[in-house]
């Protein structure tokens, strides 16, 4: 089971920016598909973005906001939030796929191994 450790939440006015640091255990953290993941107050979690070996991708709602980086010497996967707006407040999570036997997977069922999550808030 990997260890998934995320960091750099905080409080942000609109417009702002915030970065995101997910630490995780294992030797082979090169091959992890990771992925961030987002839920808001009274909503479903939901896609934000995800890394692989395929690439990057996010969803349409953060897309020219976010980026998703890694570092694999640190074994740790990045969010770079900007032009934050209050709909973006929510919990993110971090999320691996430690085999990355789904590179291109956007959906949690297909990440095994999740952080605890660390709170973004938004304000107006």
């Amino acid at each position: 089971q990997v260890q998934l450790v995320e960091s750099g939440g905080g409080l942000v006015q609109a417009g702002g920016s915030l970065r995101l640091s997910c630490a995780a255990s294992g030797r082979t953290f090169s091959v992890y598909t990771l992925g961030w993941f987002r839920r808001a107050p009274g909503k479903e979690r939901e896609f934000v973005a995800r890394i692989s070996w395929a690439g990057t991708s996010y969803a349409d709602s953060v897309k020219g906001r976010f980026t998703i980086s890694r570092d694999n010497a640190k074994n740790t996967v990045y969010l770079q939030m900007n032009s934050l707006k209050p709909e973006d407040t929510a919990v993110y999570y971090c999320a691996a796929d430690p085999q990355g036997i789904r590179p291109l997977a956007t959906t949690p069922p297909a990440y095994s191994d999740w952080g605890q999550g660390t709170q973004v808030t938004v304000s107006s």
